[in-house]
């Protein structure tokens, strides 16, 4: 799409107070519907948006010929790179290349399951967008920088938030449509273990691993399928956790033996974090447990916020609560990104 030069925005005085800022949330991906595509469409995906974890961007006008990315102590300094290309490719594609300052002022963990690189690249997106008064899908936004390949849970969770489902790309390469959005309950809590110690999978690795599995095959496809449609969903939009729960784990569990070839034989990426599930497993039977993607991140999923505290209370009395182990208990979040135009007069559209 070719968009004309916006020549207010190129002359405009650079005003420091004013700018545009943009929060995503973190999601979890909980799994896959059909990684191999025994009904002739690939992946598709189950996933959830969560609270307690964000990306927060701000732009703002730079002086001609001063065009810069930074961050701040609280960001990740390796995430400069990507969000200067992300913003370049921009720039790029609209043909509005004023001088921008973008700031990274939190970041979230790359490559632990968060889906940082989605919703950094479509916050800065997002922001740019609102900058130059420009009405441009989060979709389309997604393929301009080059996500949403496999799964468009985290482009539907910046948008919406809440329990998604997706129906995997388009043979074209669009973007996975949504099929299915439904608020989790406001009562039911996520606990979320991280081993700060290690990043999952990603890039030419990623995609070496995938295609190196031997192929999931279309019964267990259609079992997750069936769990989704009549365990996961359903139990979430009745407030019945019992269902839901269940769903969850047994999704986890199939795809867990399916991919642990690449994951040195285990269902859990880090060591550590297995042997935590293994016993949340004994300690609370009827939670929802899993990894979020290629991990290191898990999580269980709990009826109450009382529920929660006590299963971390629990924990942290074992040997099993190493250092590198980060736990946070948070909510669902049923709201997507939150954008603040600081400008006297923003553009509309």
């Amino acid at each position: 799409m070719d968009f004309p030069r916006n020549l207010l925005a190129e002359a405009m005085v650079v005003d420091s107070r004013a700018s545009v800022s943009l929060r995503a949330p973190a999601r979890l991906h909980l799994g896959f519907l059909d990684p191999n595509a025994s009904l002739g469409r690939r992946f598709g995906s189950l996933g959830l948006v969560i609270d307690g974890y964000e990306t927060e961007i701000e732009i703002s006008a730079a002086a001609p010929g001063a065009q810069r990315v930074s961050a701040s102590g609280a960001a990740e300094q390796g995430e400069t790179a990507r969000a200067q290309e992300w913003l370049s490719q921009l720039q790029r594609h609209s043909g509005l290349d004023a001088p921008l300052h973008l700031r990274l002022l939190r970041v979230l963990p790359p490559h632990a399951g968060f889906g940082s690189g989605t919703q950094l690249a479509l916050a800065i997106g997002r922001a740019f967008a609102q900058w130059h008064g420009l009405d441009v899908a989060s979709a389309e936004l997604a393929q301009w920088l080059g996500r949403g390949r496999r799964s468009g849970i985290g482009i539907a969770g910046f948008d919406q938030g809440g329990l998604l489902v997706d129906g995997g790309p388009g043979a074209d390469g669009a973007p996975a449509p949504l099929l299915a959005r439904i608020a989790l309950p406001a009562a039911w809590r996520v606990l979320v273990i991280q081993d700060s110690a290690q990043k999952g999978l990603s890039g030419a690795e990623e995609r070496r691993r995938i295609e190196a599995l031997p192929p999931l095959s279309r019964e267990q496809a259609a079992d997750i399928c069936h769990q989704v449609l009549m365990r996961v969903l359903p139990g979430a939009a009745g407030a019945e956790f019992a269902p839901f729960a269940a769903g969850v784990s047994h999704i986890q569990r199939v795809l867990g033996e399916h991919f642990a070839p690449a994951q040195g034989g285990q269902a859990f990426a880090s060591a550590a974090v297995g042997q935590v599930m293994a016993w949340i497993a004994t300690a609370a039977p009827d939670a929802a447990i899993g990894q979020s993607s290629w991990g290191p991140t898990a999580f269980a999923i709990l009826p109450s916020q009382a529920s929660a505290q006590a299963l971390v209370d629990a924990l942290q009395a074992t040997p099993l609560r190493v250092p590198s182990l980060v736990l946070r208990i948070v909510a669902g979040r049923n709201s997507g990104a939150l954008l603040t135009d600081r400008r006297p007069t923003a553009p509309t559209h």
